[in-house]
């Protein structure tokens, strides 16, 4: 019936095949345990992950059809970016501390503390008098939702067994889809019919239920862990270094070629150090930390590796498809920030049915490398295909092209999470996940960097053409450093010729974008050659949070160090 019990502070659960159920074997102490947890115990927990999910895909893009009129009514075209990036940086680098926090004084109290921090990014964004301060706003919005996302995926980990995460994580992927389908509509529909100020407003009563529903339904063990203790057992080092790093990285990345040139002292010494850094936190996790926030040493298998690479990739593509398809369907078909939200229904739609069929595969078959083999071709082929979208309006490529890319995205948005876990021990899941949670953020603003950088550079060199049909000073208005900021005033120009060739210089750059796309996408599929197949096991392991969980992580990766640990204690598969 269940698995031989694993040596740690947890319980040996096990699935009930007829009702999907987690049962409950034995404490690990050998203590009675609970029988199983009822439907509509999984029903009110569901309902409260479900609720912070939507909070965080729902902010992610609801200002991407509102990003030109926010940009226009505080005048900046730096900002057409910055919003953007504010929300995805201070989502990546905090991730990874959001489940460390939760280790020590549990999911629950964690999970609200986020919301609230959510509720008062979204009102600072809400009354932006600046360009700064609605950037403080966006950027406190994204810190919460690094910890909404991980969180609640981290909970479903330590609730059901691996078989059984499939399809709870098909549930929170087909909320976290709905989300996504509403964000560009609702943005579109508050910027043209109220203000854009309402992509904010929004949250405060939608945040404002769901802490509510959370602390009344989510019900979970908390340790009972004492303020100063907890903070002794935080990696302090580990996470300045990790912040300082990414952050460095990042700006770089985000200021090369609008603020500054890609050779200035300034881009070089943030890349460089920014590197630098990061290096350092991974010598710090490995050899200092006793505590870390993330053990590297779970990455010493080549699969676990690459699942997170193919993570990395599938993270950059998908944020290049949400982010630059409003972008051509704005200044090439000359959609209003509504419609454009509406052109993308295909490819919401799609990926929403992806994500539930794949939590059904894993959940009757326990294989997940077929999911993500079949994800990256179909998303490979997508993005290829949008090379090939014209510079005129033709329905039919528009809604296919989407339809075969959201496929792809939606097959390969759960699948290698559930993988990675199952390919370590069940007390390491909160830091498997946030390291997860943590590449997924920064592939999203590497995304948003990488396209924008190819993007520019190639309108760019369109530049020639449209000085001599526009003019220098017209022609100024569509620079790479500009072009995404100003594409409203596109569908302002008269109709002619001119028009015609500004249209066209954005297609030409969104061409060389799919390009880029594209190739991550091949990449990402390389990667999935290092991946073995794991049958998912319907044996669950749940590990206590705490002071006593913390010093079992200690314990092992203390022993890593030493090479005094079994290769099965740590997770390593051979692939």
């Amino acid at each position: 019936m269940a698995a031989e019990a694993e040596k740690n502070d947890g319980a040996v659960v096990n699935s009930d095949a007829e009702t999907g159920q987690t049962v409950v074997l034995a404490a690990a102490d050998g203590t009675a345990a609970p029988a199983r947890r009822s439907k509509l115990q999984s029903v009110l927990i569901m309902t409260s992950l479900c609720t912070a999910v939507f909070l965080s895909a729902l902010d992610q893009t609801i200002v991407s059809t509102a990003l030109p009129t926010i940009a226009d009514h505080f005048e900046s075209s730096s900002g057409y970016v910055w919003v953007g990036s504010a929300f995805l940086l201070a989502q990546a680098v905090v991730a990874p501390s959001w489940g460390k926090l939760s280790d020590i004084w549990g999911r629950k109290i964690i999970l609200l503390i986020a919301v609230a921090i959510f509720f008062i990014g979204s009102t600072l964004a809400a009354a932006a008098t600046s360009l700064t301060m609605l950037l403080v706003g966006r950027a406190v919005q994204g810190t919460a939702s690094g910890g909404l996302l991980s969180l609640a995926s981290i909970v479903v980990g330590d609730l059901y067994s691996p078989r059984e995460r499939g399809k709870y994580y098909g549930i929170i992927g087909m909320v976290w889809s709905i989300a996504f389908t509403l964000g560009p509509l609702i943005g579109g529909a508050f910027t043209r019919g109220v203000s854009w100020r309402w992509c904010f407003y929004i949250n405060l009563p939608t945040s404002g239920l769901s802490f509510a529903i959370m602390a009344f339904l989510l019900k979970l063990d908390t340790p009972k862990t004492p303020f100063l203790a907890g903070i002794k057992v935080i990696d302090w080092p580990g996470t300045f270094a990790l912040v300082g790093g990414a952050l460095m990285l990042l700006f770089g990345l985000q200021l090369g070629d609008t603020s500054y040139p890609w050779n200035s002292p300034t881009i070089i010494c943030l890349i460089v150090f920014g590197i630098l850094t990061l290096c350092i936190f991974v010598a710090i996790e490995r050899y200092v930390a006793p505590y870390p926030i993330l053990p590297v040493h779970l990455y010493a298998s080549p699969g676990n590796a690459a699942i997170l690479l193919i993570n990395l990739f599938h993270g950059i593509v998908f944020t290049q498809a949400i982010y630059f398809l409003p972008l051509y369907c704005q200044s090439v078909l000359g959609a209003d920030p509504l419609l454009s939200g509406v052109l993308l229904l295909p490819l919401a739609v799609s990926m929403s049915v992806a994500l539930v069929g794949a939590g059904t595969y894993l959940k009757r078959t326990g294989r997940y490398l077929d999911c993500i083999w079949l994800g990256f071709i179909l998303l490979a082929l997508g993005v290829g295909l949008m090379y090939d979208l014209p510079a005129s309006t033709s329905w039919p490529r528009l809604i296919i092209y989407q339809i075969i890319a959201g496929f792809g995205i939606g097959l390969n948005y759960q699948p290698p999470l559930v993988a990675l876990q199952s390919r370590v021990p069940a007390q390491d899941n909160a830091a498997v996940t946030s390291s997860f949670g943590l590449v997924r953020s920064l592939s999203a603003a590497i995304g948003v960097v990488v396209g924008s950088v190819a993007f520019a550079n190639k309108m760019n060199t369109e530049q020639p053409k449209l000085i001599d049909l526009i003019g220098a000073d017209n022609a100024t208005l569509f620079t790479g450093s500009n072009s995404q900021a100003n594409v409203l005033l596109v569908n302002n120009m008269p109709d002619g010729p001119e028009k015609t060739a500004v249209r066209e210089a954005y297609w030409e750059a969104l061409r060389v974008l799919w390009i880029v796309a594209l190739a991550f996408s091949g990449a990402a599929f390389l990667a999935c050659l290092l991946i073995r197949n794991k049958k998912l096991e319907e044996t669950h392991v749940v590990v206590k949070t705490g002071l006593e969980g913390e010093e079992e992580r200690r314990r092992i990766a203390m022993q890593h160090r030493a090479g005094k640990v079994a290769a099965s204690e740590i997770g390593y598969t051979a692939a």
